[in-house]
């Protein structure tokens, strides 16, 4: 994972560092409910100048990707885009990403550390095609915008905003170079990731707090994140799920024709019968929780008292006042209201209580159409 150019911005500002590899990003500036709430109802800023970039290029780039991934690639035109998906045969998650067209070229941007492993699983789908495939990621430095007045920061940047709907981008220029946007999710919610790559990165994140964003770090990322029900690559997405289990549905094409683990997708689709799918549940104290807590319950089909689920993620919720966690359940037990005792990954005794609450809508987020329980 690269070394974001903004750390030692962050630790001059004062932020306490999460250490993350050979780098280090922030946790947080000092005020945790502030940072939440400049995202809910201001403008939040984050650094994800960590994450990991790929660029396919060449004349059969295009028809490439259609063949292998998971939602659709050719008809995009330039500035449009997605979230996609890199499944195995099973049909389960190998690698999630937002899929950008910038005309001749594709734009990959992935989780941290994560570009590498999608270059070579890609090159190995590579046989004659006429294509070139890159890890960009020392080219890429995002910062992440968010919030209800996300838009006028932004405009106070770049002049003007675009209305884009999700995945579609717009290039502008900031200061002496290029500055390209793209509407996609952050912390939950639609926002902007907005990169002028690693030489600029810092002026453009100072720019941005003097329009009126605030910094905020990865607690107030998370809490944003969970309270919106949106999954993360890596922490609650990764090659043990298949694509509906983690809520991913914008990230597939059930009608653009046959991809790798297309078949498994469709049959689901039609017949449901996941045996896990992603739900919120509320923890009954505010003590953080670690990924692999279990959530105990009794079976309905055999009465017995057995392990039903597992949390991926875990933040503290503002609006609940409470803790709150992602977590996969098993099926005929992912109803709302649904309680569970709480086991620690290595425990046996009780860490508390859980309660399967609803799942939000989100704006922009496409929505099942068969039925999971």
């Amino acid at each position: 994972m690269q070394r974001s150019p903004l750390e030692a911005l962050h630790q001059a500002a004062g932020a306490r560092m999460l250490p993350v590899g050979s780098s280090a990003l922030p946790l947080t500036f000092g005020d945790v409910p502030g940072e939440y709430a400049a995202g809910a109802s201001g403008a939040a800023l984050f650094d994800e100048t960590e994450r990991g970039a790929v660029r396919v290029s060449g004349r059969d780039a295009a028809e490439f990707l259609h063949r292998l991934l998971a939602n659709r690639v050719k008809g995009l035109e330039a500035g449009q885009g997605a979230r996609n998906l890199l499944l195995n045969a099973k049909g389960k998650v190998e690698h999630l990403f937002d899929l950008t067209c910038l005309g001749a070229e594709f734009h990959l941007s992935t989780a941290p550390g994560a570009a590498p492993a999608l270059l070579a699983a890609l090159d190995r789908y590579h046989f004659s095609e006429q294509i070139k495939l890159e890890d960009t990621g020392d080219e890429h430095a995002p910062l992440a915008l968010v919030g209800p007045d996300g838009a006028r920061v932004l405009a106070e940047i770049v002049g003007s905003v675009p209305d884009l709907e999700r995945g579609q981008s717009f290039d502008t220029d900031f200061e002496t170079g290029p500055l390209h946007v793209t509407r996609v999710f952050v912390a939950g919610s639609l926002g902007w990731r907005i990169d002028a790559g690693p030489e600029r990165a810092t002026a453009l994140w100072q720019r941005l707090i003097e329009a009126g964003a605030r910094p905020a770090g990865r607690v107030a990322w998370d809490c944003l994140r969970v309270e919106a029900g949106q999954a993360e690559a890596v922490l609650d997405v990764d090659d043990n799920v298949y694509p509906q289990e983690a809520r991913l549905e914008d990230a597939f094409h059930l009608a653009k024709g046959c991809y790798i683990g297309q078949e498994v997708v469709a049959k689901i689709d039609t017949y449901g019968g996941l045996n896990k799918r992603l739900v919120l549940v509320a923890i009954d104290h505010d003590d953080p929780l670690p990924r692999g807590t279990r959530l105990l319950g009794v079976d309905s089909t055999t009465n017995e008292r057995r392990e039903l689920g597992l949390i991926t993620s875990w933040a503290y919720s503002f609006t609940r006042d409470g803790g709150l966690a992602l977590a996969y359940v098993k099926r005929r037990h992912q109803r709302t209201g649904t309680q569970f005792e709480l086991v620690l990954p290595e425990g046996t005794e009780s860490a508390g209580r859980a309660e399967i609450v609803p799942m939000p809508q989100r704006a922009g987020a496409a929505e099942p159409s068969g039925e999971f329980e």
